[in-house]
This record gives structure tokens, sequence and C-alpha cells, in this order.
């Protein structure tokens, strides 16, 4: 799971394991729970220029059985890009998480990062990444909020080091948006990420695909 917002961000998280073969039936699925709403067990912490479970001025924390990302204790932002990783990878899966974002921008943030985060689908692991990368290479489905004078859109994909096939068409310049319009702040969303190995990737925000595309690979 990425976490690059310059506000505080709250989360719960769900999986659900996908057949490869045929589709999932709802008398079929078995959801596991990724978050115990106790702590960081299970998860490994990486934030830019800190080894892998340094969890530098408690940038993650759990309260009220609720996963934060916090800056509370920040002064400055200084491209600190945090990343949590859970400890089993997954490859054919469901992923299901409600966000809410509060607060407002650490300082020397960039205007981008702001109420600004998502989970990487696909990713580099912790223990692969320099101590410096800021991002894994991977596939990111973007969860944000409005921003006041900016047109934005909810459940996009970035894809740091990574191109993607859409539209009948090879991606290169690492964003593809989606057109479901940025929610305001301080409200809970649903969002879900549907994945099937390399062959395809489903985005959703509040039950509605907003995404699709296949074939992730390395480049750039």
């Amino acid at each position: 799971m990425n976490s690059k917002i310059a506000s505080s961000l709250l989360l719960t998280l769900l999986i659900v394991i996908v057949s490869c073969n045929t589709p999932v039936e709802r008398t079929q699925e078995k959801w596991i729970p990724l978050f115990n709403g106790v702590n960081l067990d299970g998860w490994n912490i990486k934030i830019s220029g800190h080894e892998i479970n340094n969890n530098y001025k408690n940038t993650f924390i759990v309260e009220d059985s609720i996963l934060k990302v916090n800056y509370q204790e920040y002064d400055s932002f200084r491209n600190k890009f945090g990343h949590l990783y859970y400890e089993k990878p997954y490859s054919h899966y469901r992923l299901r998480i409600e966000y809410k974002m509060i607060g407002n921008p650490v300082p020397g943030s960039p205007v981008w990062a702001h109420a600004n985060s998502g989970v990487m689908l696909h990713s580099q692991s912790a223990h692969e990444q320099e101590l410096n990368q800021n991002f894994p290479v991977s596939v990111e489905l973007q969860f944000l909020s409005e921003l006041v004078g900016e047109n934005r859109t909810n459940g996009n994909l970035a894809s740091p080091g990574t191109h993607v096939w859409a539209h009948d068409s090879l991606h290169t310049n690492h964003m593809l948006y989606s057109r479901y319009v940025a929610p305001r702040q301080d409200q809970w969303i649903k969002v879900e990420a549907i994945v099937y190995g390399d062959s395809l990737l489903h985005h959703l925000v509040e039950g509605d695909t907003v995404l699709t595309y296949t074939k992730p690979r390395i480049g750039g």
C-alpha cells in the first residue's frame, strides 16, 4: 500500500482471493482482513531515506481501530514518501478499502501530493528498493480528494517505472486518468481493485468501474 499524501489519511482494508479461471460467486468469496485494527503486525514500513521498518516520526499509526497516515510530528515534508507492505504477496485478488482524507497539507509538500494517496496493486518489494527511492516500481490505484482550483479525478492509475496497455494502446507516460470526480475531503469513500495477475486489472470507486487496463510491464 502506498502513502504519499500530505494530509492525514484513515483506512480500512479487506482482501478476497480471486480464482484465476472462473468468475467469483458471492457465495464463494472468502474475505481476509489485512489490517487487524490493533497494530501494524504483518506489515513492513519503508519511508524514503530510512531503513525498512523505521517508522519515521510515527508516520503510520493505529488509533480507534483505524490505520492512519499521520503527519503531526512533521515540521516539513522533505520528500518522506512512505509505503506499507503487507507481509504476504498476492497476484489474483479483490481488494476493498475505505478511506477518508482529513487535515491540512504539510509544509514543503508538493501540491500534487495534497490529499493524494493510493494502493500499489503490483509492486517492487520493500527490500528491493534503494534507501532514498521515493516510489517502488509499481501500478497504483490512486485515491484522492478535491482541491480548490483543481479539476481532479479519483481512481486514477499511477505507474512509476511501469507501462500498461489500455484502450488498445501502450501507455508509457505513467498516468492514466478516470472520469470519476474526486470527492470532498472528510468523507468515507469505498474503492476496490480486482486483479487477475498481469492479464486484467479494474479500478472501482463507490461500486463503479472507473478504469480498466492490462499487461503491466517494467519500463521507463
